[in-house]
């Protein structure tokens, strides 16, 4: 498979490390210096996987979507143009995945994310509250990760209508907490807290190779899918 990587900073690297390693060809690199690429310069491309910034993402999908070339989105901070996007991917009948996460443990921890929820919705006295830690580089806080999880509990929690990225008393405000530490490279921790108890939910990346791993996972399987817009959901058959 040939690929794209559209941003070659650290997790561009790793994906990199990755692909190689299982045989894949790395045909183009985007990063800070040819970031104004053409459309074009994707035509040998099999795939893309875009893992560049906020404002580049949209411009960067687009492009992959003039060259006819299938696009991973690992990129969070652009979802306010999330209707846009799906409407270009429909009318132009291309394919895209999008997760704020790929890591296939991540995945999994949403998944036990949604069921606590479901089961603790009846039980008002817990205080629910989320966290996430990263590495002083990210940019958006909170994490796209951290947005998903809080979106999941909304979701299936009848008293909680919205989240908050800072401490908060409001019975339907979800608190999300985020905290920025070096050399961290993602850790998301739910809370389930009563007077007599506390129930916690966590995982903890110990490397960025699970979300690279992931990308290239959704990007080998997208390559033999008609179009369409899909989720890590859809890779992992969940």
């Amino acid at each position: 498979m040939k690929i794209a990587l559209l941003g070659y900073g650290k997790m561009g690297q790793e994906i990199e490390k990755v692909a190689l390693s299982k045989g894949h060809t790395i045909v183009l690199k985007v990063s800070s210096k040819n970031a104004k690429f053409k459309s074009t310069e994707l035509n040998k491309a099999d795939v893309a996987i875009e893992f560049s910034k906020p404002e580049f993402a949209v411009s960067n999908i687009e492009k992959c979507f003039e060259a006819n070339v299938p696009v991973i989105v690992g990129t969070t901070g652009w979802y306010s143009s999330f209707e846009e996007v799906q409407s270009m991917c429909v009318s132009k009948k291309q394919s895209l995945v999008h997760a704020t996460n790929f890591s296939i443990g991540v995945n999994l921890f949403f998944k036990l994310n949604q069921e606590l929820a479901k089961l603790m919705n009846p039980h008002k006295e817990y205080k629910v509250e989320a966290e996430e830690i990263h590495h002083t580089q990210k940019l958006d806080a909170p994490s796209g990760t951290a947005i998903s999880l809080a979106e999941q509990i909304i979701a299936e929690t009848e008293h909680k209508n919205s989240w908050v990225n800072t401490e908060s008393s409001t019975e339907d405000e979800l608190s999300i907490i985020s905290r920025r530490i070096d050399e961290v490279p993602g850790t998301h921790s739910v809370y389930y807290k009563s007077t007599t108890d506390e129930i916690e939910i966590k995982h903890t990346a110990h490397n960025r190779s699970g979300f690279a791993g992931g990308a290239v996972l959704a990007a080998e399987w997208i390559v033999q899918k008609e179009s369409g817009i899909y989720t890590m959901k859809d890779v992992l058959s969940f």
